[in-house]
């Protein structure tokens, strides 16, 4: 029996926190591959735990071919290591979500001083800008590289309402504006 790798016990809490659900799983030489389903944007998701010490550009590259073998519209990375520039930028360009390597591969949620952090939906968005007649940016900002936002999938742009348990209030919701970063 195979032991399970840090990478894939990142990809497997993410699949955990984002809803998704696993399809197919495939083993390679060094990169353990996971189709998935995501059930909020109904579309295929190919994730990837590479054992690499380095990720570059050809595993962008390689990745956005098996993203349309597969049928897949988005790519997520999960490697323990570090990401070249030019991996990045290619990332990007692919629509592939690169997870750094200090993800926790454990539910962040589960710690008593983490609240629980939601994307609220588009039409959500508008009642609560309406409601404090407000423009996204002027709420509270958390970066898109928050480990909260990474974990729940958090887009630049999306409004993240965040619940907390206070002695003095009962529960306590805010707001925040995710930007990139």
């Amino acid at each position: 029996m195979k032991t399970e790798t840090i990478e894939e016990r990142k990809a497997q809490n993410l699949l955990k926190l984002r809803g998704y659900k696993l399809k197919k799983r495939e083993e390679q030489k060094e990169i353990i591959s996971l189709l998935v389903k995501a059930p909020k944007e109904k579309k295929n998701v190919l994730i990837w735990c590479i054992l690499a010490r380095v990720v570059g550009v050809a595993y962008t590259e390689k990745m956005e071919k098996a993203m349309k073998a597969a049928g897949a519209e988005k790519g997520i990375i999960v490697a323990n290591t570090k990401y070249t520039f030019a991996a990045k930028k290619k990332a990007k360009k692919y629509g592939i979500e690169l997870i750094p390597k200090r993800f926790p591969p454990f539910n962040i949620f589960k710690h008593g001083l983490v609240p629980i952090h939601e994307i609220l939906s588009a039409e959500e968005t508008k009642e609560l800008l309406e409601k404090y007649r407000v423009k996204p940016y002027q709420l509270p900002q958390i970066r898109a590289s928050d480990t909260a936002a990474i974990a729940i999938g958090a887009k630049p742009g999306d409004v993240l309402k965040i619940t907390r348990d206070s002695v003095t209030a009962g529960k306590c919701v805010s707001y925040r504006y995710v930007i990139p970063g």
